[in-house]
């Protein structure tokens, strides 16, 4: 017999980035609540820029986030450049480009590989998988690793690089410099490619999302670095009109805000940039998207490895492009003198579009900063999927759902410490 009341609780997510928790309760066979519960501390990003010079933006928001920092001084630059009117030389933002290709290739190898995989091949954790099948995990550290040397390469480290400034760079890489890295990338193609071949032969559940997605668009090529911001329905609109649009609120189960777009839900990241910008991928990626059964538009969460595949596929091939037509910049830097003003700033980390806004006052202080991460836009369309997920799948026993479950999860690759940047305390006193 069906107990009338089932409560499903996940108390921490695993092989996610950051610590949350899952609770969903049904009564009498009908779905009463889901909650994506994200527990780690507040960290007051935005509290503790204000005050802060115009220049520190890039180092201090880098540090949100170990595995996507590049996103948070690239959003940054990119907002503050706004606010202090500055246009960053095309050879810079090239070489910002560049940067982010890394970010991308090991953001995503470390989803796919370590976080992911193993719930489509019944391995508990990556660790388990490679006593069986090392050579699969050796590619994938070994396709991680050239994306962490590209990094290092550009940014000068890999985790929260140091050559990274306002206006560009503090020095920029001699031509010849580059010989190394091309060779390491042109073998990581390879390694790229084939992990599309991989995880395309996975068995993927059924589900088809219906939100709304959003992500940046650029002229002629797949978005990284910056962009305009497009949407799978209703008009685009400028960067300077996010919050208009995107708005954030609090709710009781977490310390991150949830957004929405235009009051409803939507979905920021790598389905979201396929979407709206798989006619834009390069040639190789393009074709291995195709070998790999993807079409114009993918709509299932769960497969969204096989996107975040075809991404590295992307980014390795963008890299070699870039190093290829790469003209050392006649300076590292543009200066960008402070000035009274409001800059918003977008770029697309590899979970999803990155948004920061600053207000910059006539001392060239920060007196206002605006973060909003891709984990926090999509927590309300997660939440509405595993409700979904949940309610098609009743039949199942507890612990066969709860895995189910956290699996849609991880398919999101939620970067909960990202998220979790704000809190509104209220205190009673009597």
């Amino acid at each position: 017999m069906t107990p009338a009341t089932r409560t499903l609780s996940v108390g921490t997510l695993t092989r996610v980035e950051g610590e949350g928790a899952l609770h969903v309760t049904l009564s009498n066979g009908v779905l009463q609540s889901v909650e994506l519960n994200i527990y780690e501390p507040p960290r007051f990003f935005e509290a503790f820029l204000r005050g802060r010079a115009h220049t520190e933006p890039p180092d201090l928001t880098a540090r949100v986030c170990g595995i996507c920092p590049v996103a948070y001084q690239v959003s940054a630059c990119n907002a503050i450049e706004d606010a202090c009117g500055v246009r960053v030389d095309p050879e810079l933002v090239a070489l910002r480009r560049l940067l982010y290709c890394g970010e991308w290739i090991h953001s995503h190898v470390l989803h796919i590989y370590l976080l992911h995989a193993p719930d489509f091949l019944g391995y508990p954790d990556a660790i388990a998988l490679a006593r069986d099948e090392r050579d699969i995990v050796e590619r994938g550290l070994r396709l991680k690793k050239a994306g962490n040397q590209l990094m290092e390469f550009v940014g000068g480290r890999a985790i929260h690089p140091v050559n990274v400034r306002l206006g560009g760079f503090y020095s920029v890489p001699r031509r010849s410099q580059f010989a190394p890295l091309a060779e390491q990338l042109r073998r990581a193609l390879d390694d790229a490619l084939a992990t599309v071949e991989w995880v395309s032969g996975f068995d993927f559940p059924e589900l088809e999302l219906d939100h709304e997605l959003l992500a940046l668009r650029q002229a002629g090529r797949y978005p990284i670095e910056n962009g305009a911001i497009a949407r799978s329905a209703g008009p685009a609109f400028p960067v300077a009109e996010f919050t208009e649009h995107v708005r954030e609120s609090q709710v009781p189960h977490s310390t991150a805000l949830h957004a929405t777009l235009d009051g409803g839900c939507h979905l920021t990241g790598p389905l979201a940039r396929y979407n709206l910008n798989s006619s834009a991928l390069s040639p190789i990626a393009a074709q291995a998207a195709a070998s790999a059964g993807l079409g114009a538009e993918c709509r299932n969460p769960f497969r969204s490895i096989v996107v975040r595949a075809v991404e590295v596929v992307y980014a390795v091939e963008e890299a070699l492009r870039i190093i290829e037509e790469y003209q050392r910049p006649a300076r590292p830097f543009v200066d960008v003198e402070a000035r009274a003003g409001v800059g918003h700033g977008v770029s697309e980390a590899p979970r999803g579009l990155l948004y920061h806004r600053y207000r910059i006052d006539d001392d060239g202080l920060v007196s206002a900063a605006t973060l909003i991460p891709p984990t926090s836009q999509n927590q309300a369309a997660i939440e509405a999927d595993l409700a979904r997920l949940v309610a098609a799948n009743l039949a199942l026993e507890d612990a066969a759902l709860t895995t189910m479950c956290e699996r849609l999860i991880r398919s999101y690759d939620p970067c909960i410490s990202c998220s979790t940047h704000f809190l509104t305390l209220t205190v009673r006193r009597g």
